[in-house]
């Protein structure tokens, strides 16, 4: 009798808890929606019509029909979407970002850090345990982040390509906002959920599409992406962008998450050619090809924005979507080597000297 009583009790103080988290956390990480002066702002905006941002080209969503389709295929053949040895994680050096140098750091998924003419910038940074709302539920980590968020050098911005939370955490934010000093740079209606979250009004600048910022000898420009965003019940309300990173003499070029369309050569004719391009390569399906590109229209936007050498991103680090674990990095590869693209594909923490890339050895292959 004791012992279920004590079981009971364990049990109450668990749903306790569940239910004091729901109440509270989870509100905060659906974030808040823009107000006064940023909804005024993103009214504007000639991407904003209806009460929503919209695409340049259209994208379709989801068919309802192909949901029983998809959430079969999403209980079968769950082996084949994760590695079957532990994903390689180096550790980054702790070296100063040269002045004249160009070097990335990709820490998995979209997560990455841009070291350029003395300055550097990290992209989208995520080092919770899961994508997710909520801690108990949805997708979790398949390798450990390189490095702790409190052991990253000092940067000079943190950029957000939208707010879907495999790229916009917001407890990597909280961290930030007390050890870096860096201004955030997100699309336009972002800001609202960072200053729910304790990011000072003076520390986000919020952008349009074409429109850019200043720091120091870096020039920062939001660029045009065919995506969605949302965190809640309620879609579109926040902008998405891919970015440019211009320095004197460098550039790099980050797609964020998109399908493949025209505007990417627009951006290429603008602000190219890039040194570097960051691409996102995975959670791809036939179910929702506009808002999502194969690894081949990745190489595509590579060759449209006119990179030097590409860096797929957004693949490895969550099971996302239903293909295989590898098949990003492999479709990436041949079609590279079809097109006589650079490419590098490194390991979580690998830190690549843009100019001296490592070569491309198949990693992933041996542990698929």
């Amino acid at each position: 009798m004791a012992k279920r009583v004590r079981t009971r009790t364990v049990m109450a103080l668990a749903l306790g808890a569940a239910a004091v988290w729901a109440a509270r956390d989870l509100p905060a990480q659906i974030g808040a929606r823009a107000r006064g002066a940023r909804r005024a702002r993103m009214e504007a905006s000639p991407q904003f019509s209806g009460g929503k941002f919209r695409n340049t080209v259209p994208a379709t969503e989801v068919a309802a029909a192909s949901m029983p389709r998809l959430f079969v295929a999403a209980v079968t053949d769950r082996d084949a979407r994760r590695p079957h040895q532990p994903i390689p994680v180096l550790t980054p050096p702790p070296a100063p970002a040269p002045a004249d140098g160009l070097h990335v750091t990709w820490y998995g998924h979209s997560s990455a850090l841009i070291e350029i003419e003395g300055s550097r910038v990290l992209l989208d940074p995520v080092w919770s345990e899961r994508c997710s709302p909520s801690r108990l539920t949805g997708p979790r980590r398949l390798h450990q982040p390189p490095v702790p968020l409190r052991e990253l050098p000092p940067l000079d911005a943190v950029v957000i390509s939208h707010d879907h939370y495999d790229h916009l955490d917001m407890e990597s934010i909280r961290n930030l906002v007390d050890l870096q000093a860096a201004p955030f740079l997100v699309p336009l209606g972002v800001g609202a959920h960072l200053e729910r979250w304790g990011v000072p009004a003076s520390r986000i600048i919020e952008l349009d599409w074409n429109e850019s910022h200043r720091i120091g000898s870096l020039e920062l420009i939001a660029t045009p992406a065919r995506h969605f965003s949302g965190r809640g019940f309620n879609r579109d309300e926040t902008l998405w962008a891919s970015w440019v990173i211009k320095g004197s003499t460098r550039r790099a070029f980050y797609s964020g998450d998109t399908g493949y369309f025209p505007g990417f050569a627009a951006i290429g004719a603008e602000h190219g050619p890039f040194d570097v391009t960051l691409v996102q390569v995975g959670a791809y399906g036939d179910a929702w090809p506009d808002i999502h590109m194969f690894p081949e229209d990745g190489v595509s936007v590579h060759v449209d924005v006119r990179g030097g050498l590409m860096i797929p991103v957004h693949w490895a680090t969550f099971n996302l979507a239903l293909h295989d674990w590898p098949e990003p990095a492999d479709r990436t590869w041949s079609e590279a080597k079809a097109r006589g693209v650079r490419l590098a594909i490194p390991r979580p923490g690998e830190r690549v000297d843009v100019d001296n890339p490592p070569p491309v050895d198949g990693w992933w292959q041996q542990i698929a």
